[in-house]
């Protein structure tokens, strides 16, 4: 790394330092939410098989082939698509920074075993399956190699807590028999 780069890097942590120090310590408002995620991708269409042909998402708005907007129920957009930057391109490398994964939120168990049924029907391959205690989680790459998580929350009152209250999330296997048994017994 140059030097220039390090003393910006070290002006921008001091400057930071000093903002953080002078500031109200408030939380964030309460109903702030992540409303959508731009992906560069490299082949647009690809892109859009899979996030409309495989996970079910609607069209909402292309702009000829270099972006396209993605949406569950008459939303403007919840994933916005682009190779502006990134035509043609390779995703990066391991050990760079970047996105980890986005997160897509179910509204039921039901509607995410329909997602497993969908994923499993076009042979798309799963990284992992896990139950957090107060989510269950399916994990994938899409073509571009972007990390993508599906999961549903349950009810808050049947999250895990520790003995004084504090949340007490965990890590474990996720039975997608059982998963898969939900999709068959109901409709989402």
């Amino acid at each position: 790394m140059s030097p220039a780069v390090k003393a910006t890097q070290a002006g921008f942590v001091q400057s930071c330092g000093r903002m953080i120090a002078g500031v109200d310590q408030q939380a964030i408002h309460p109903e702030v939410r992540i409303g959508h995620v731009h992906l560069k991708v490299a082949d647009l269409d690809r892109a859009l098989r899979f996030y409309t042909g495989v996970l079910g998402f609607e069209l909402t708005q292309r702009f000829g082939g270099s972006a396209a907007f993605v949406s569950a129920g008459g939303y403007h957009h919840h994933i916005g698509l682009n190779t502006w930057e990134s035509e043609g391109g390779s995703p990066p490398g391991p050990g760079t920074t970047g996105l980890y994964h986005l997160a897509i939120l179910y509204p039921t168990r039901a509607a995410l075993a329909d997602a497993l049924r969908r994923l499993m029907a076009a042979g798309v391959q799963l990284e992992g399956a896990s139950d957090h205690g107060v989510s269950e989680a399916l994990y994938l790459r899409d073509p571009d190699g972007n990390g993508v998580e599906l999961y549903w929350d349950r009810p808050q009152d049947k999250w895990p807590h520790t003995p004084d209250g504090g949340l007490a999330m965990y890590t474990r296997p996720l039975d997608l028999d059982s998963l898969l048994r939900e999709h068959a017994t109901s409709r989402h």
